[in-house]
C-alpha cells in the first residue's frame, strides 16, 4: 500500500447565514467563538472596533476572521455580539465581548482561518477554521 486516506477532526466548517453580507459576517463571528466557548456565557462588556479593506468579499471575510483571531490570542478575550456593515470591499466592525475568565468554557483552540472550502453568497458564508 503506498498511501492511505483517513478522516480527522483537525478543521471545522461552518455556514453563516443573514439577509445581508454584514449579517452573514456577524454571524460568522458568532460561530467563530461557538468553536471556541460557549457564546451564551460571554457578557458583551468591552468593545473593540475596527476597519478593513481587502481585494475581494472572500478575503475580507478571511480578514475578518483573522483579526477576530488576532484579538482574542493577543487580548484574551470571547466575543459574543457583533455589529458589522460591508460596503464594497470595506468592512467596519464592532464586536464586544470580555476577557476569558472562569466562567467560559474552553471548547477548542483556532489555529487559523483557511480559504479552503470557502464560500461567499448573498445569504450566506461558508469557512473552514482550522484546529
Amino acid at each position: 500500500m503506498k498511501f492511505e486516506f483517513f478522516k480527522h477532526t483537525a478543521d471545522v466548517m461552518f455556514k453563516a447565514y443573514g439577509k445581508d453580507l454584514g449579517e452573514c459576517f456577524s454571524n460568522a463571528g458568532i460561530a467563530f467563538f461557538e468553536v471556541i466557548t460557549d457564546t451564551n456565557s460571554v457578557k458583551p462588556l468591552i468593545s473593540k472596533s475596527f476597519s478593513i479593506n481587502s481585494e475581494d468579499a472572500k478575503s475580507l471575510l478571511y480578514d475578518f476572521l483573522e483579526e477576530l483571531l488576532y484579538l482574542h490570542e493577543t487580548e484574551h478575550m470571547v466575543f459574543s455580539k457583533f455589529k458589522v456593515s460591508i460596503k464594497d470591499n470595506s468592512l467596519s466592525a464592532v464586536v464586544y465581548g470580555e476577557k476569558i475568565n472562569k466562567s467560559h468554557e474552553l471548547r477548542s483552540m483556532v489555529k487559523a482561518v483557511t480559504y479552503s472550502n470557502m464560500v461567499i453568497d448573498k445569504k450566506f458564508v461558508q469557512v473552514v477554521l482550522d484546529l
